[in-house]
């Protein structure tokens, strides 16, 4: 009644004295009719008085109306989800940060959820928890990098478990591939439907990163011969395409691509327009205090820094490799927190030139971008500098983050999604699942690098000695380390 403007009579219980006081309401004795009604007539006989109390009344209840009530709700939600923040974040700033260690055993590389996400078809996107989410079917993006980590784990344990997933993967990208256009669509529907007639630049060059790669690694003629017809059909197409980081992750699928076909001219030629296309896109935009180039920084950002740096070993250009190791250290000093330890930004907002950096929420794929960018620094550079770098961001995803939480889960073999400002995202999709499993491998190669020297490779053909398995391609238990990791290749 209070709340649609009545003036309200009421006996005087506990709530109706609290709601009526102030002149918002009229209160009579319990039991007494008499009074009722001279009060009802008291508010009829005197006009002024009765609107006087109705708008003191409706504006009283202006903060009970459903939607406003629903808004407090909202605003206690984010006033105790703040204090818990701030409360956990002094709790981390008492504990110092862990420092790098080298002679870390890493975990074991585990495949149980690559399994799990992947059927015939090819890696499921989404996971709810730990189980494959169908809604949203699959994408190129992912499979392409199931492919790399696939051949990744080909390339340093020779388990043949793992080649029945190579093939799934492969077989994705051939499907995804439309011929009349050259251009690789992305999406497709749990039912095999596709949702797209084009997929992303982003999303074409990621294909042809995890194809170069593959063509790199992958170990049957038959696998290298589809993956090396897929992979030229769909180059030419990226020169026409604007985005940053669609030309990085085609400059790193290039690399790959020449590991195994080095005197192909055609390729070297694509590589090379690319490399000072990009070179140029951070020249134009870059300044002391923002030496990035665009105006805003989003996601995999390291990928465009590493493909600068190896690009710039292999023209010879100091110059493209300093822009790459300027660009990859304010990446890292802009995602360091207080106390030292990696803080990713977030896609809630990401970060914007002359504003704050988004905090939450992180995902693993920066990570996984950060790590392989700092390895392929150190692989430039030899600076012992970029280790330490690789292994802090490495521990990003084992709990050195600003929730001092651990992504990775040791019982299923995959890892969570992300952080947010009071919790891990607990769902293990493939992008997060990928991103771990593809900086573990690289991790396990720069540790067997550091282990085994600088002569480990042979200097002429590039060709590493083939050693035991890191774990098996099924289930694991346990998270021991393998001492039997191959070193990384350099670019040839």
């Amino acid at each position: 009644a209070m709340g649609t403007g009545k003036a309200t009579i009421s006996t005087p219980y506990w709530h109706a004295t609290e709601m009526l006081a102030d002149g918002r309401g009229c209160l009579v004795p319990f039991r007494n009719a008499e009074a009722i009604t001279k009060q009802v007539l008291d508010l009829l006989d005197h006009e002024v008085e009765r609107h006087a109390i109705r708008k003191r009344a409706y504006n009283y209840c202006r903060k009970m109306v459903w939607k406003q009530v629903a808004q407090e709700y909202l605003n206690l939600f984010a006033e105790a989800t703040e204090a818990w923040v701030e409360k956990r974040q002094v709790v981390v700033a008492a504990t110092a940060p862990r420092k790098a260690d080298k002679a870390d055993e890493l975990p074991e590389v585990d495949l149980r959820h690559l399994h799990v996400l992947t059927d015939d078809t090819g890696i499921l996107q989404h996971g709810l928890f730990a189980t494959p989410d169908r809604t949203h079917g699959y994408c190129s993006d992912d499979n392409a990098r199931a492919l790399i980590a696939a051949a990744m784990y080909w390339d340093q344990t020779h388990d043949e478990g793992v080649l029945a997933l190579i093939h799934t993967y492969l077989s994705f990208l051939a499907h995804a591939l439309d011929t009349k256009t050259q251009r690789f669509r992305n999406f497709m529907n749990y039912d095999r439907s596709r949702s797209e007639v084009v997929g992303s630049e982003d999303s074409h060059a990621r294909s042809l990163w995890g194809l170069g790669m593959s063509v790199a690694l992958c170990p049957h003629e038959s696998m290298i011969a589809l993956a090396t017809h897929l992979f030229k059909q769909g180059l030419p197409v990226v020169e026409s395409f604007a985005s940053p980081r669609a030309w990085a992750f085609a400059i790193v699928g290039i690399h790959g691509y020449l590991r195994r076909f080095g005197g192909d001219s055609e390729a070297r030629r694509y590589r090379e327009r690319l490399v000072s296309r990009l070179a140029s896109h951070f020249t134009e935009h870059m300044s002391e205090d923002w030496p990035w180039c665009e105006d805003v920084v989003t996601y995999a950002n390291a990928k465009l820094p590493h493909a600068l740096l190896m690009s710039g070993k292999w023209m010879q250009r100091n110059d493209i490799i300093d822009i790459g190791k300027t660009a990859l250290s304010w990446l890292l000093k802009t995602q360091t927190n207080e106390e030292g330890l990696p803080s990713i930004i977030g896609t809630n907002g990401w970060y914007t030139r002359g504003g704050q950096a988004a905090r939450f929420d992180q995902q693993p794929i920066e990570a996984h971008a950060l790590v392989d960018a700092c390895i392929e620094a150190y692989h430039v550079t030899r600076e012992e500098y970029w280790i330490d770098q690789a292994y802090k961001v490495f521990y990003w995803f084992l709990g050195d983050n600003d929730l001092r939480t651990p992504l990775y889960d040791f019982t299923t073999g995959g890892c969570r999604d992300g952080l947010h400002a009071d919790r891990v995202n607990e769902n293990q999709g493939a992008e997060s699942t990928l991103a771990w499993l593809m900086s573990l491998l690289l991790m396990h190669d720069l540790q067997m690098e550091q282990t085994l020297g600088e002569g480990a490779a042979d200097k002429t053909t590039g060709q590493r000695p083939v050693k035991k398995a890191i774990a098996p391609s099924g289930p694991v238990v346990g998270a021991k380390v393998s001492k039997h990791a191959r070193p990384h290749s350099n670019d040839q």
